[in-house]
């Protein structure tokens, strides 16, 4: 347990729901390896809620923040200033307060890519497919599109809108085009017969539907890269069938530690221990 006093800096985490998290045991772990008078707590936040969770942070004079679910969207309009990347991608993970000025950042983008490389994996002129159309999608596939990947992103029919807006701003922005599908099996197939990498940027096969999978079987093979976002459980059905098919895998707890480490070090100024963040992660997601 950290030594609390009055000279302690705080960094906190906002989100609805918090429960699951294991951001606060990575990140007190780092605070304790480097011998830093931090300490980062969880806290729950109503979407009505979130103005006044933000002028309270910014009151209390906390270090910074990281922002999840549902909010990375909405406090955006709540801060002083933001990040070009993290502006472009319309979302932010992360806020660093400056003298009482929020800044509004996006770690999930490169520490996706982190993520990436360290698995071996530069995206430049690879064909790769995106499974999702939400906020980590957002991200993923902007930087991945800004790297000179070709880009396929498959969305569920009802909500096909959404990777069409995704693929506007990388049109827009960046002057690529992005093919988009609905997310069948049939499209699915013919995505992934010669990609490169898959991405799961979905919440499918997330605890506690830990026995669903975005993608059958026999469409995994052992020359496709596979990378689910899914941190929990750190193995998801997904790696595993792709691991059996003798496909190389990233897992999701790989983009969680990357991204927490930016954030750490936007907030401290020092490089985070990464080995530190991980094990502790991983021990977190063990515990029932």
């Amino acid at each position: 347990m950290p030594n609390v006093s009055g000279k302690t800096k705080v960094c906190a985490l906002i989100g609805d729901p918090v429960e699951h998290t294991v951001s606060p045991a990575m990140h007190n772990a780092a605070f304790a390896e480097l011998g830093l008078d931090f300490i980062y707590v969880p806290f729950r936040v109503q979407p009505e809620r979130l103005p006044e969770a933000v002028a309270g942070l910014r009151a209390l004079d906390v270090r910074g923040f990281n922002v999840t679910i549902p909010h990375k969207v909405a406090v955006m309009r709540l801060l002083d200033g933001l990040d070009p990347r993290a502006e472009k991608i319309g979302a932010v993970n992360t806020v660093q307060n400056a003298g009482g000025e929020l800044r509004g950042y996006n770690t999930d983008a490169a520490g996706f890519l982190r993520a990436l490389s360290e698995g071996g994996i530069e995206p430049g002129g690879k064909k790769i497919v995106v499974l999702g159309a939400g906020g980590a999608s957002r991200a993923i596939s902007y930087v991945l599109a800004e790297k000179g990947s070709e880009l396929t992103i498959l969305n569920r029919e009802q909500e096909l809108d959404w990777a069409w807006d995704i693929a506007k701003l990388i049109e827009y922005d960046l002057w690529k085009r992005v093919t988009v599908l609905e997310l069948r099996k049939d499209l699915l197939a013919g995505a992934l017969k010669d990609a490169d990498v898959l991405v799961n940027a979905t919440s499918v096969g997330m605890s506690p539907d830990v026995d669903v999978c975005p993608v059958p079987a026999r469409m995994l093979r052992k020359d496709l890269v596979v990378f689910d976002v899914v941190y929990n459980p750190i193995e998801t059905r997904l790696l595993r069938e792709a691991r059996q098919a003798g496909a190389r895998t990233i897992s999701g707890v790989e983009m969680l530690v990357w991204q927490g480490a930016l954030a750490f070090e936007t907030w401290t100024g020092q490089p985070a221990p990464l080995d530190v963040m991980r094990r502790a992660a991983q021990e977190a997601l063990k515990k029932p």
